[in-house]
């Protein structure tokens, strides 16, 4: 079999995650990714010292966030794992972050994408890694 062939059939035998409900989940991660990458890289660039924890927290949700857009365009049984665990630890990070800027809002001097469960962004925080892992789970090979 010569390569290209091979890796065509690679491509086809690939788990698509971007169809249905996916497809909206990539289309919100994508925002997401752009509104925190947006946010932080400003954040950190012009006031890094009013509130270091916050906008190291949002720069660490960007990275998750683009990474999960990745693996769902990518798409295959290795990615929609590394976005199932992705998702388990963004929502895991917006439930400890969510309850911390609620509990203790004097160690955050500035919010988080994650602050108050997401508060900020409509609650999608929140909400996004829940319906990920729902989605991801359904989406697994039969």
């Amino acid at each position: 079999m010569s390569e290209p062939v091979a890796e065509e059939e690679r491509s086809h035998a690939r788990t698509r995650l971007v169809k249905g409900p996916g497809l909206l989940l990539v289309w919100l991660y994508g925002v997401m990714s752009v509104g925190a990458v947006s946010r932080s890289a400003y954040q950190i660039a012009t006031e890094y010292d009013r509130a270091p924890l916050a906008y190291t927290l949002s720069a660490v949700a960007a990275v998750v966030y683009a990474f999960i857009t990745y693996t769902l365009v990518r798409g295959g049984e290795t990615a929609r794992r590394a976005a199932l665990v992705c998702c388990a630890a963004e929502l895991a990070g917006v439930l400890v972050v969510g309850t911390w800027t609620v509990i203790e809002p004097s160690a955050f001097p500035d919010a988080t994408v994650w602050s108050a469960f997401g508060r900020g962004y409509l609650f999608i925080p929140v909400l996004l890694p829940a319906t990920g892992l729902l989605w991801l789970r359904k989406a697994r090979r039969g």
